[in-house]
């Protein structure tokens, strides 16, 4: 086939580059130095010991035990990958396990992700706002939100992929893109069940100012989705539709509901604590609230940051962990979409006014390197890091392994991997708290145990009682390595 039949020619891909301004040009510089800044932030935290068995050890191993045809029978919280969530976007990384199987590989992949969020999020708003360099400043926002950043840090967790999808599902509806939208609703719902907590007000607000059969199909599509994910996927795989119930307080939906109605006082104290206004605050001041020009875009926002502030788990109305990433697409394009309705002039300074914001909200209250206030943790170089990691090397690839938990992710490549005190005494292991405390079956299979030599006394106590099964093989001055001693 010659270049002319092909649909993009080479002539053609070289007029569509010389097409792209330079703030488009800028704006790919800024994605990718985003990108490569999250990543060495991701890596660094990794080499230091900073990642954990839960959120990235547990995809990780997964990942692997998926690339190499086994079921994802996760070891590191006994059950299935599958089953935990309805994550189907992880088959996409399966291939990637097949090249290069690592944490260090999940980790880029989201950092990619969260950057290339910009992209559709500066279409849209130069789409809006009829201004690149507008368009620019909107991409800014986007990578330089406080709770992206967040999220982005913390290990890994399949939601990330919505930092990508949700800007692709909001911009192919305004533009009117119909087979991207398509696309993106689909990878959209392929993430998590609780997506339709999102799409469900989309696809309603799209049947509202766009296309009825579109919006009420993607409705449609949401909660089938999310039915079949929980009640026949994670049903038939964990044996329940979902471990979270207990997220919800006054034991549920309905116990919510009454709670609200017969003491509405009782609820609104609960409301109260825990910081949640203050969630909601940080949430809304890197846009200058801005977002209330356009309160049908915000509106699609709300079910998500409800859910957050409703929860009795403390992550959730916290801005540094995964679960605000959702709400950041609809917060950004509701004040493009209010910023255009205030006209050219009024238009720039109110954008002025949020990226001012921005950056103000980015330095007080990120955990990155730049923030006033970063995160602190170990880095590759600690002699702490280098010493665990040296001394692991020495564990057999196909051994059964009980680790410290910041070892796991560097371990996880095996059929059986453990966080310690796990198995000996079950912790955040299985579906529920049942097996909490007893000792697992796998107790016996373990032949390698790694733990650092400073330890709470209750890990001490789980020691002690399986301490006379292994001898020391290897020791520094931070980690002792035992291996079980041969009947």
């Amino acid at each position: 086939m010659t270049a002319g039949h092909l649909r993009l020619s080479l002539p053609d891909i070289q007029d569509r580059l010389r097409r792209i301004s330079g703030w488009g040009w800028a704006l790919l510089v800024m994605c990718v130095a985003h990108a490569a800044w999250m990543s060495w932030i991701a890596i660094d935290l990794h080499n230091g010991l900073g990642t954990f068995s839960y959120d990235v050890g547990l995809y990780d191993q997964g990942l692997w035990l998926m690339s190499r045809g086994h079921a994802p029978f996760v070891t590191l919280m006994g059950r299935n990958l599958l089953g935990d969530h309805a994550s189907l976007i992880l088959l996409l990384l399966i291939p990637l396990y097949w090249i290069a199987p690592s944490t260090i590989a999940l980790l880029v992949v989201q950092a990619i992700v969260v950057a290339g969020g910009a992209i559709p999020m500066y279409l849209l708003a130069k789409h809006l706002l009829k201004s690149s360099a507008m368009a620019f400043c909107v991409a800014f926002m986007w990578l330089a939100n406080p709770a992206l950043n967040g999220g982005a840090m913390e290990n890994f967790h399949p939601d990330s992929f919505l930092a990508l999808f949700i800007p692709l599902v909001l911009f192919a509806a305004f533009t009117k893109k119909w087979r991207l939208f398509a696309i993106a609703v689909l990878l959209s719902l392929l993430v998590k069940e609780d997506v339709l907590l999102v799409m469900v007000p989309v696809g309603l607000y799209v049947a509202w100012r766009f296309d009825k059969r579109k919006g009420f199909l993607t409705v449609l599509a949401s909660v089938v989705a999310t039915g079949l994910g929980m009640f026949v996927m994670m049903k038939h795989l964990i044996g329940v539709p979902t471990r979270n119930g207990w997220r919800i307080p006054y034991g549920g939906v309905g116990g919510f509901l009454k709670e609200l109605v017969l003491h509405p006082a009782t609820v609104a104290k609960y409301l109260w604590d825990d910081n949640r206004p203050l969630y909601l605050f940080k949430m809304a001041a890197p846009f200058a609230a801005l977002f209330v020009l356009a309160p049908s875009v915000a509106a699609l926002a709300l079910p998500v940051l409800a859910s957050n502030v409703v929860s009795t788990f403390w992550y959730q109305h916290q801005i540094e962990y995964h679960y605000s990433i959702i709400a950041i697409a609809p917060l950004l394009v509701a004040t493009v979409v209010g910023i255009a309705k205030l006209g050219p002039r009024w238009g720039r300074v109110a954008l002025a006014g949020a990226v001012a914001c921005t950056l103000v909200t980015f330095t007080m209250w990120g955990i990155h390197p730049l923030a006033s206030h970063p995160r602190v943790a170990l880095t590759a170089g600690s002699p702490v890091a280098k010493a665990g990691l040296d001394i692991i090397r020495k564990i057999p690839s196909d051994a059964v392994v009980s680790a410290y938990d910041p070892l796991t992710t560097h371990l996880g490549h095996r059929r059986q991997i453990y966080f310690f005190p796990n198995p000996f005494s079950g912790l955040y292991y299985g579906v529920d708290d049942s097996l909490s405390g007893k000792v697992l079956p796998a107790a016996k299979d373990v032949e390698y145990v790694v733990l650092p030599r400073a330890m709470s006394e209750q890990l001490r106590w789980t020691w002690a009682t399986v301490s006379g099964e292994f001898e020391e093989i290897d020791s520094n001055q931070f980690w002792q390595l035992f291996k079980r001693i041969q009947p």
